[in-house]
């Protein structure tokens, strides 16, 4: 559920038009709704209250701090994959012992920053970050609190570019060497082996592939727990899809008693990581038509949005419904609508059916709360979007747009070109 709704044929979310936001901050410019956000938090924390679990926001999905600050009230974890994303986390107020590293390529300057932090532990994708991550906390006197993340070789179903759960894509370690990693590091001062990890993609629309990863996972723990280890933790990761257009995916219920059966008789606690859930469909970006134009072949609607802030339809052929902010019921068109970048890839939708409009009017792009700002640039020097979250009737700026200036005074001239 979400609250973007028409009421008298324009659009609002939650108490406020869309369009009383635009006429203050332009366009293009996201707008999140505090109450989806907090009401997707909260179904899925709760179907998780028959077993200790931590519910870790994956921060990726989006990160602005404002969010991140909300999701801390709402009792809510952080899962980061960056000290970027792990300053983000702790500024907004994240307790470190409910953040855990994620990430295939963490720095030792990383592992440090999250070490002196106190984060709860560190998710280990290869033999040698393990070696990294020892270094680090010998030199910091200190034990690396880590789980290793487990490459089940598992088919996820969902797009190529966001399946991680295959032996062919970069992330984890195979199944079959995770046993010989945990007792080497078994004798290691420096580290602390507390869990296991495993995450197999994103956008999933079925329980299967899930299930069959807890499954493996299950079995890895009692091996280790023959073994002498204590493994309080198992972080599932994340991955439940939402729905962007004709998609099913499992409700939070569906997918935590399947999950619930399968572990509730393990003295552990566990670990979810989810972001496109809780915050996908709680965000919308709004564009401004520019120009149409028409030819014998294609119609065209040509909006201020384009692929450097928005890129999930050119990168991942992703759908978005796009409607407008007033909902007229006009004549109905067949258009490719395009952004204003220098690249044929620019594009929100190709052949989308929708109302006809003309130059001025706005539309806006659904299901755009997560990888949506978090993806985009500043291609073609364009600044990057303002961004905008309503919580009932008020609504307040939680980035302001970028300008040129702020682009331009990170660069220098060298003395030799003046």
């Amino acid at each position: 559920m979400h609250y973007f709704l028409y009421r008298e044929g324009e659009l609002y979310c939650e108490e406020v038009p869309v369009r009383k936001i635009v006429e203050r901050y332009g366009t293009p410019l996201y707008v999140y709704s505090a109450k989806t956000i907090k009401r997707h938090f909260q179904v899925f924390d709760s179907s998780f209250k028959e077993i200790e679990h931590l519910t870790c926001y994956s921060v990726k999905a989006n990160s602005n701090i404002a969010i991140l600050a909300m999701l801390c009230k709402e009792g809510a974890g952080a899962d980061v994959v960056s000290g970027g994303e792990l300053i983000r986390a702790l500024k907004a107020g994240i307790s470190p012992q409910k953040i855990v590293f994620s990430g295939v390529g963490k720095t030792p300057e990383e592992m440090q920053l999250g070490l002196e932090a106190g984060i709860l532990l560190f998710n280990v994708e290869s033999a040698e970050e393990l070696e990294v991550l020892s270094e680090v906390a010998k030199k910091l006197k200190t034990k690396a609190p880590f789980a290793i993340r487990v490459n089940p070789n598992i088919d996820p179903k969902t797009h190529p570019y966001i399946s991680t759960g295959l032996k062919k894509n970069k992330f984890g370690i195979p199944e079959e060497e995770i046993i010989d990693l945990y007792k080497k590091a078994k004798d290691n001062s420096h580290l602390q082996p507390i869990g296991l990890d495993i995450h197999i993609g994103s956008q999933l629309t079925q329980v299967s592939p899930f299930l069959e990863a807890v499954k493996r996972l299950k079995e890895l723990w009692q091996e280790l727990n023959h073994l002498g280890f204590e493994i309080k933790y198992l972080d599932l990761g994340g991955g439940l899809g939402i729905v962007y257009e004709s998609e099913e995916p499992p409700l939070p219920e569906e997918y935590s008693s399947a999950v619930i059966k399968e572990l509730k008789d393990l003295p552990i606690t566990l670990i979810l990581e989810p972001g496109r859930v809780i915050v996908g469909n709680a965000g919308i970006l709004v564009t401004k038509v520019l120009y149409t134009k028409s030819s014998k072949e294609k119609n065209f609607i040509i909006v201020d949005a384009g692929m450097n802030d928005l890129i999930r339809p050119a990168f991942y052929q992703a759908y978005h419904k796009i409607i407008p902010l007033e909902d007229k019921r006009d004549e109905e068109i067949v258009a490719d609508i395009v952004g204003p970048i220098c690249e044929s890839g620019d594009f929100l939708a190709k052949e989308r059916k929708i109302s006809k409009v003309q130059r001025g009017d706005y539309l806006a792009v659904m299901s755009a709360g997560a990888y949506g700002f978090v993806m985009s640039s500043n291609y073609n020097s364009r600044a990057r979007a303002a961004e905008v979250l309503v919580e009932g009737d008020n609504f307040f700026l939680i980035r302001r747009r970028e300008t040129i200036e702020e682009l331009l005074a990170l660069e220098v001239i060298p003395d030799i070109y003046l």
